[in-house]
């Protein structure tokens, strides 16, 4: 295997550390998590993020929150994870994973045993997730490793990488395991204002692993579809609803509707945890609006109007009729979505 990017989480000896993002590329720094308010401003901060990562830092995050409480009775211990879940469930609305994990986690502790037992058995529960993750991704990459063709270009949006999951991204897990048999492509990553997760994050951790990647800004994408130098889209999503509606980073929706113009094929890279069969369309999704200073400003510098007001949100809704293909750990899906998209359902009921 060549370079990857750092894991972005790490479970040691019961401990969770965290990788700070937002201080990518200049430093890789771990910080170790000692309470559920660390893990909930790490998700809140975007310190973690991208949905299966979000969802198994909050996993873990239960298992370190219950951790003074392995003496208890069960009652006190259950009362004490509801607390800590609901806490964690508020941090970030739209990923699915997010609610998913702690949902999972809780679930877990429901047969009777005190708190030592309790504890065993979520940090199990937690484990398993992060195992399944893993496992999810490298079934994605091979689905959707035949995408990617000899001297093709791929184009991506945000992070749906290494650093969004835990082990070899989503949608960059068949560029990795396309690079790895030797196939030459190029990636051009679009840099996804206003935080810059793909010039920050994917151009990086993609460099890192030795693919030929190209930064481009967000408005560049029409003219290089124009040019003929973009194959193929891939992307990632934080949820897909029950018609195949896809949330996802501000501004993948734009991408589609160019993508549909110009007749290149939009897939979206999907693992079965950020399916979500109980939301009918992406019309009734909650879509986090964040700080207007993060629009105002680039790590801290002015370049706007004091004082300007801001639309800032976080994700949009690409349509499923603009999606040619979902990857995901169950292979390569197909319109129609709402029956395609079932198969996704297994993995939601494991406990």
């Amino acid at each position: 295997m060549n370079t990857r990017a750092p894991e972005p989480i790490r479970w040691r000896n019961e401990q969770l550390d965290l990788l700070d993002q937002t201080r990518l590329p200049a430093l890789a720094v771990y910080e170790r998590q000692t309470s559920v308010e660390s893990v909930y401003a790490a998700i809140l901060c975007l310190k973690v993020r991208g949905a299966p990562a979000i969802g198994i830092a909050a996993a873990y995050g239960l298992a370190v929150a219950m951790q003074p409480y392995r003496t208890v009775s069960e009652d006190v211990f259950r009362d004490a994870l509801a607390a800590a879940a609901a806490r964690l469930r508020d941090a970030r609305p739209t990923a699915v994973n997010l609610g998913w994990a702690v949902d999972r986690i809780v679930a877990s502790a429901q047969p009777p045993g005190d708190g030592a037992t309790q504890y065993r058995r979520i940090k199990a529960a937690a484990e398993q997730i992060h195992v399944e993750d893993r496992r999810m991704c490298h079934a994605i990459g091979r689905a959707g490793m035949a995408l990617i063709k000899p001297g093709c270009g791929v184009l991506t949006h945000c992070n749906a990488g290494a650093l969004a999951v835990s082990e070899l991204g989503t949608a960059t897990a068949p560029m990795y395991l396309a690079h790895d048999a030797g196939i030459a492509f190029r990636v051009y990553a679009g840099e996804t204002r206003p935080l810059l997760q793909g010039s920050r994050l994917t151009a990086w951790e993609l460099l890192q692993a030795g693919l030929d990647v190209t930064l481009i800004c967000d408005s560049m994408v029409a003219r290089m579809m124009a040019e003929g130098l973009i194959d193929v889209v891939l992307v990632g999503t934080d949820r897909v609803t029950r018609n195949g509606d896809v949330i996802n980073k501000i501004g993948t929706s734009g991408i589609a509707i160019l993508a549909r113009y110009f007749g290149i094929p939009f897939y979206v890279a999907c693992p079965s945890s950020t399916y979500d069969p109980a939301t009918a369309t992406g019309a009734s999704v909650v879509i986090e609006e964040r700080d207007p200073e993060e629009v105002r400003t680039v790590f801290g510098v002015a370049t706007a109007p004091a004082g300007i007001k801001v639309h800032n949100p976080a994700f949009d809704v690409t349509p499923h009729d603009l999606v040619t293909g979902f990857i995901t750990d169950e292979g390569l899906l197909v319109p129609p979505f709402e029956r395609t998209l079932r198969k996704l359902n297994r993995w939601r009921t494991l406990g």
